[in-house]
This record gives C-alpha cells, structure tokens and sequence, in this order.
C-alpha cells in the first residue's frame, strides 16, 4: 500500500496511533528516568542507614513500577496494531525512543542491584552486631520466672 493510495481519514488514524505510541513511549522514558533517581537517592539512604527514608524510598519506588507496568500494559498491544497495520511505514523516532528506553531500563536495573546489595550487606552487618550484642541478664533468672513452689489453693474462710 503506497502512501499516495492513503485516504485522509486512515492518514489521520495512522498520526493519531503513532502520536499515542510515541506519547506513551516518552511517558514510560520519564518513568524510567524518576526511577533512577529515586534509586540514587536510595542508595546514599542506605549508606546513612535512615531507615524511615528507605521505607518512603521503597514506597515511592513501587508506585513508579506500577506506573511503569500500566503504561507497558497499553504499550505492547499499541505496540503489535502499530506493526500490523503500518507495517510498511518506517518511524525513525520510535526505534530511537525504544533504544534510550532499553539503555535506561539497563541502568535501572543495575542500580536496583546494586541497591540490594548494599542492603544485604548493611543487612549481615546489623544481624552480627544483635548476635554479639552482650546482654547482662542472660545468665540472670527473671524474678518472673521462678522455679518456686506457689499455692495453689486460697482460703477464703475469716
């Protein structure tokens, strides 16, 4: 199908469909690129060890993926008729917008982990620190927890 045998209504459906692509395309990018700040940021908060702020971290981060997973659900099948039905038509921003996603989706990943790796290792630390820990009551019985004999039976009788 040669463009010149293009009616203006399927030239107009197939711009629509392709500014769509793109815009989602450009919206997934700028969630990918969030993300990895938000993991950089991650990171010099696992280095601090502030706990809270790796708490609202993790929080934040997993509203981006769900974001990200939502604009990939509509992606993919945008993705499939785009290819179906324009086959023939060549883009050249889109296999450009699809490489920098690619490049920072690597980055993403790789700083996620690296992420978890720096927690796993403040994780061993922390857990060798508590078992070395020197508790001065745990050779000590509690007051509580006596081996005593107690009643059993209270006379009520006056």
């Amino acid at each position: 199908m040669n463009s010149s045998e293009l009616t203006q209504e399927q030239l107009d459906e197939r711009i629509a469909i392709l500014k769509r692509f793109r815009a989602l395309l450009e919206d997934k990018r700028k969630k990918f690129q969030e993300y990895l700040i938000v993991l950089e940021k991650q990171h010099e908060v696992i280095q601090t060890e502030d706990v809270d702020a790796i708490v609202k971290h993790t929080e934040i981060e997993q509203g981006i993926i769900s974001e990200i997973n939502t604009i990939q659900k509509v992606i993919t099948p945008l993705e499939d008729m785009y290819r179906t039905v324009y086959a023939d038509s060549p883009e050249s921003e889109i296999p450009v917008l699809k490489t920098d996603l690619e490049q920072l989706q690597k980055d993403v990943l790789f700083q996620n982990e690296k992420n978890r790796d720096l927690l796993k290792t403040h994780m061993q630390v922390l857990r060798q620190k508590v078992v070395s820990m020197h508790n001065p009551y745990s050779k000590r019985s509690s007051i509580y927890a006596s081996d005593a004999q107690t009643g059993t039976r209270i006379d009520i009788n006056q």
